[in-house]
C-alpha cells in the first residue's frame, strides 16, 4: 500500500526525522485558517498517489496567502496521469545548502534488505544509479536490526564526515526503524536536504507497505489517521478500467494487475515473480514501461489480442514486449497468435511493433512458427529474462 506524501512524512517526524513545517488541505479557503501559522514562502503540492507531478505542474511556490489561494485551486482542479488530487500539502519553503537521495527497500536478486545513499538528491534513482559510484548499496540484516555505527558506516561510503556523517547516519538508523516497524516494502527520501541553519530535513518522501502485513498494524488507522486501500489506493484510471473490464469478459486465462506508467514501452508479463523481475530489469536497462499487465492461466487468443491492441493505442507507445517465464499452464502459441492477432488488427507491423517475445514452456514450438511467420524476434529459455528486457530496451542488439 503506497501512502501520500503528507502521510508518509507523518510517518518520518514520529520516527524522529526532520520535516518541513506543513498542513494537509483540502481547499483552498482552508489557506485563510493557516496562513498565519506557517512562514512565507511556501510550496504547494497537489497529493495523488502517482508519480511525475512535478512534470504536469504538480508543484508549485507562493509568496504571499493570496498567490497561495489561487495556485491551490488551480492545483485541486489539475489532472495527474488521470487523477485528481485528494488534497494539498502547504509547506514552509526551505532554504537549501545540499540535497541526498536516501532509501531503504529489498535487494529482491541478492534477497536482503539494503540502504541506499546518493548525492544525486532530488533526482530519479533509477537515474543516478546509471552512473557508476554515485549509488551506495549498504545490505544489512532485518534478522539483527540497524545500529547507529552502520549508518554511519554507509553515509562515510558517500564520503560524507564531520557533522554531515552524524545527521546523516541518523536519519538512516530512523528510515530502518520505520522500515521495519511497519513491514514497509521501501522507504524513501528523496530528497534530505541539509538547510542554511544545519538542520537535515526530508523534502519529500515515498513510502510503501507490504499489503499482506497491512492486518498486523491497525495502529496506522487509529493512531495515525492512515486508512487501509486496496490495491493501487487510488481510482483505477480509464486504461487500467479497460483492462479490467477485458478480463471479466472472459473467463479463460487472467490478466491479473494491470497498473499504467508514463513511458513508451507496452508490457505482457507473467510466470509469478518473473513479471516483476522483467519490469524491474527494462527499468534497470533505461526503457520506460507503459503499463505493467502480467497475463498467465493459459488466456485466450482472444484476451490476449485485446489487451494488446489497449496497449499499443495508447498515446506514446511504440513498442511491446512480450517476456515470462518457463509456462506450463500457458500456451505459447495462443499467446502468440493473441499478440500478432491485435497488432495486425491495428493495422501494425508485428515485425516492427513487438520488440521482443520471450516465453518458453508449453508448445513453445508451435508459437515460435507462428512468431517466424511475422517476422517477430523470439527468445528462448537461453535467454534470460534481464538480457530479454534488455534487448526490448535496444532492440536489433544481442550480445
Amino acid at each position: 500500500m503506497r501512502l501520500f506524501e503528507h502521510e508518509a512524512k507523518r510517518l518520518l517526524q514520529e520516527a524522529g526525522i526532520g520535516i518541513p513545517a506543513g498542513v494537509f488541505l483540502t481547499s483552498p479557503a482552508e489557506i485563510e485558517e493557516v496562513a498565519n501559522r506557517l512562514p512565507f514562502p511556501v510550496v504547494l503540492k497537489a497529493q495523488a498517489l502517482t508519480g511525475g507531478r512535478q512534470k504536469v505542474g504538480g508543484v508549485s511556490f507562493a509568496q504571499t496567502p493570496k498567490e497561495a489561494a489561487t495556485e491551490a485551486e488551480r492545483l485541486l482542479g489539475l489532472e495527474i496521469r488521470g487523477l485528481h488530487p485528494e488534497g494539498l500539502l502547504f509547506e514552509e519553503r526551505v532554504q537549501v545548502q545540499g540535497e541526498l537521495f536516501l532509501a531503504v527497500t529489498y535487494d529482491n536478486a541478492a534477497k536482503e534488505a539494503i540502504v541506499l545513499l546518493s548525492k544525486e538528491g532530488g533526482v530519479e534513482v533509477e537515474t543516478a544509479a546509471a552512473m557508476p559510484g554515485r549509488v551506495i548499496q549498504y545490505p544489512f540484516d532485518i534478522r539483527r536490526g540497524f545500529f547507529q555505527y552502520q549508518g554511519r558506516e554507509a553515509a562515510a561510503a558517500l564520503g560524507l564526515t564531520g557533522q554531515d556523517l552524524l545527521q546523516v547516519g541518523g536519519v538512516l538508523s530512523r528510515l530502518v526503524h520505520l522500515f521495519l516497524k511497519f513491514d514497509a516494502t521501501l522507504v524513501e527520501v528523496n530528497p534530505l536536504a541539509r538547510t542554511i541553519d544545519g538542520r537535515s530535513v526530508a523534502l519529500d518522501a515515498h513510502l510503501e507497505l507490504d499489503d499482506d502485513a497491512l492486518s498486523r498494524h491497525p495502529e496506522l488507522e487509529r493512531d495515525y489517521g492512515i486508512p487501509r486501500r486496496e490495491g493501487t489506493g487510488r481510482p483505477a484510471t480509464a486504461f487500467e478500467a479497460q483492462a479490467a473490464a477485458i478480463d471479466a469478459s472472459d473467463h479463460r486465462g487472467v490478466a491479473g494487475r494491470v497498473v499504467e506508467f508514463d513511458g513508451n514501452l507496452g508490457l505482457l508479463i507473467g510466470g509469478g515473480g518473473a513479471s516483476l523481475t522483467a519490469f524491474d530489469a527494462i527499468k534497470r536497462h533505461g526503457g520506460r514501461p507503459a503499463n505493467y499487465c502480467e497475463i498467465g492461466g493459459n488466456p485466450s487468443v482472444r484476451k490476449v489480442a485485446l489487451l494488446t491492441k489497449l496497449i499499443l493505442s495508447r498515446p506514446g507507445v511504440e513498442k511491446l514486449a512480450v517476456i515470462m517465464n518457463v509456462v506450463s499452464n500457458t500456451r505459447v502459441d495462443l499467446v502468440a497468435r493473441g499478440v500478432i492477432k491485435g497488432v495486425v488488427e491495428l493495422g501494425l507491423d508485428p515485425s516492427q511493433v513487438i520488440a521482443v517475445f520471450r516465453i518458453p514452456g508449453s508448445w513453445e514450438e508451435e508459437g515460435v512458427k507462428i512468431l517466424r511467420r511475422y517476422g517477430v524476434p523470439h527468445c528462448d529459455r537461453t535467454v534470460s529474462i534481464d538480457e530479454a528486457a534488455r534487448r526490448a530496451v535496444a532492440p536489433g542488439e544481442k550480445r
